[in-house]
């Protein structure tokens, strides 16, 4: 069965008129959508970086600074919005800046939890750069806390990952946490 059928069924299971003008194309529409948001399940690593990785003998911290991400929440697939943060400390090899947003994306657009999601770019940032630490930092607004549940409009997540120089260096997690602020 295809998603525009699932997404008929829902339409339908909600009450809703399905053969109304206003609701003819939502499920194929809704069906082309979802597929957009979560198209990071058809993408790789090795894809969204393409080689950009250029030898360096910077070793000073690269940092990208507010990339917004777009995801949805695993549980009640409700997006979640906000930005993220993310350093690495060169060992000999830089990624394009583009790439670094790239990354972000291809796990943002996946169903996820915040947590995972920030661990991940963090993960996948060390395994291409090879670098001697990597932090991410994201900041976060769920629709599933603010629209249902505890309805809480102002509230936001936050959420880190530091590994190597910047989990075992307290000066190098501190310069890192000072300029994202």
């Amino acid at each position: 069965m295809s998603m525009e059928t699932h997404y008929t069924a829902i339409l339908g299971q909600l009450g809703e008129d399905v053969n109304r003008e206003g609701l003819l194309d939502t499920p194929k529409r809704a069906a082309k959508a979802m597929q957009y948001l979560c198209k990071g399940y058809q993408q790789t690593l090795e894809e969204v970086t393409n080689g950009a990785l250029f030898s360096s003998d910077n070793s000073e911290m690269v940092l990208v600074k507010n990339i917004e991400l777009y995801s949805l929440c695993e549980h009640h697939m409700l997006p979640f919005i906000g930005k993220a943060h993310v350093a690495y400390l060169p060992n000999g090899k830089v990624l394009g800046l583009s790439k670094v947003a790239r990354i972000v994306d291809m796990y943002a657009r996946r169903l996820q939890i915040q947590e995972n999601l920030t661990r991940e770019i963090a993960e996948a940032v060390q395994q291409v750069t090879g670098a001697w630490g990597v932090a991410v930092v994201i900041e976060a607004q769920h629709m599933c806390m603010m629209m249902r549940g505890v309805e809480k409009q102002n509230s936001s997540m936050v959420t880190s990952v530091m590994l190597g120089q910047f989990r075992e260096n307290a000066a190098t997690r501190g310069e890192f946490l000072g300029l994202v602020k």
